[in-house]
């Protein structure tokens, strides 16, 4: 069980991105395979292997931190990926490793834009505005996995997903929770400088649609 008095800076569905400094969690199986005593060391499910300082850990069942400590979470493009409850138990863990005060800091895909963006598309007689929507949203599956290989990353992978949110929703799951001061955020506007280590531009935009990604900052309340 992880706790500092001075407040730990947690982040997790980390994947690759495992700065020092902050305490980074992935629930990927494959992290688990990877972490196997000497065998997991020749295993490897993906194109490359997950950082040393990635540790296995799901919010949904709880991450090993104790319970009002972490002064920073930072979760990016996770959340979408749960079920719908899921979702609600992970961020209400969340709340619970998170101290008095700290911030909570996430990003996932905003559903309003795509969703204007495909009904400005029908109106404009685009053929695909269907198949665009499918793929900007992750909903769709283009085509069935072949092979071992292709099964494995499927299987581990996570990569679609399961529940979108707009601006609205989120927020209305955040105050639900307990969260308070919760504000539509950017990129490099924390107050707390150690946000710069886990923070990536280009996860709060999305060059393949041209959208601005829903980034949402929210506080346990003193």
């Amino acid at each position: 069980m992880y706790e500092l008095i001075d407040g730990l800076n947690v982040q997790y569905g980390a994947g690759w991105t495992a700065p020092l400094g902050w305490l980074n969690f992935d629930s990927s199986p494959s992290v688990r395979i990877e972490r196997l005593p000497l065998l997991g060391r020749f295993l490897t499910v993906n194109a490359a292997r997950f950082p040393d300082r990635l540790l296995y850990g799901d919010i949904i069942e709880g991450l090993p931190v104790a319970p009002s400590c972490a002064k920073a979470i930072y979760a990016s493009h996770v959340l979408e990926h749960l079920a719908y409850n899921d979702c609600r138990k992970a961020i209400a863990n969340t709340f619970a490793i998170l101290k008095p005060g700290g911030v909570f800091r996430l990003i996932v895909p905003d559903l309003r834009e795509r969703t204007q963006r495909y009904i400005s598309a029908l109106a404009a007689g685009e053929d695909a505005a269907a198949d665009d929507f499918c793929r900007s949203t992750l909903f769709g599956i283009a085509e069935r996995p072949k092979g071992i290989v292709q099964h494995l990353r499927s299987l581990f992978g996570n990569a679609h997903h399961l529940w979108m949110y707009d601006e609205a929703s989120m927020m209305r799951m955040l105050k639900d929770t307990g969260f308070t001061a919760i504000r539509r955020c950017t990129f490099g506007d924390a107050e707390d400088p150690d946000f710069r280590m886990v923070e990536d531009e280009s996860r709060f935009f999305d060059p393949d649609s041209n959208i601005a990604e829903l980034a949402i900052e929210a506080k346990r309340p003193r």
